[in-house]
C-alpha cells in the first residue's frame, strides 16, 4: 500500500512540475510507515538510522510538501514544536498528556453527533474541526509517567 501511495504522490509532484528526489521518497516512506505523530526532529532521527546523509531541512520541506498536497496534517499541541500525522486515516480526535507528551487518538460518534447538533442549532456550516483534550495520561496520573519522553 505505501509503495502505491508513494508512486501516486510522485506522479502528482511530476505533474505539478516538480522533480523526483530519492531523499524525499525515503522521508515519505518513513513518515507513512511510522503510524504516529512525529516532529521533524523525530522523523529526521528515524530516517538517519538507515540514511545518515538526509538532513533535517529535507525532512522539514518534505513534511510541508505533504501537508500542502493534503497527505499530512500539521498539529500544534502547545509543546513549542509541531507534529505531523498522516491525513490518510479517518477523522479522529486527540488526548494530549501535558506530563509526558503522549498523544492518544480516539473516535467517538456521540461527540461527532453532538458537534453536528451544535453547529446546526447555530446555523453554522463547518468546514472542518479538531478536538484536543489536554491533561494527564493514565500512566502519569498514576505517578508512573514517562516525564520528558515522547
Amino acid at each position: 500500500m505505501v509503495e502505491r501511495l508513494l508512486q501516486r504522490i510522485d506522479r502528482e509532484i511530476l505533474a505539478a512540475g516538480g522533480k523526483r528526489s530519492r531523499c524525499r521518497a525515503v522521508v515519505m516512506e518513513h513518515f507513512f510507515r511510522a503510524g504516529h505523530h512525529l516532529t521533524v526532529e523525530e522523523l529526521t532521527r528515524n530516517v538517519r538510522t538507515a540514511f545518515p546523509g538526509i538532513g533535517g531541512v529535507t525532512v522539514y520541506r518534505t513534511l510541508k510538501l505533504l501537508a500542502r498536497m493534503g497527505y499530512a496534517k500539521e498539529l500544534d499541541f502547545g509543546e513549542g514544536t509541531r507534529r505531523y500525522e498522516s491525513n490518510l486515516s479517518s477523522h479522529h480526535d486527540h488526548l494530549v498528556c501535558r506530563e509526558c507528551g503522549a498523544v492518544i487518538e480516539f473516535q467517538d460518534p456521540r461527540i461527532e453527533r453532538l458537534q453536528e447538533l451544535v453547529t446546526r442549532r447555530h446555523g453554522f456550516r463547518p468546514a472542518a474541526h479538531r478536538l484536543e483534550i489536554y491533561g494527564c495520561c493514565r500512566d502519569c496520573a498514576a505517578g508512573g509517567g514517562r516525564a520528558g519522553k515522547r
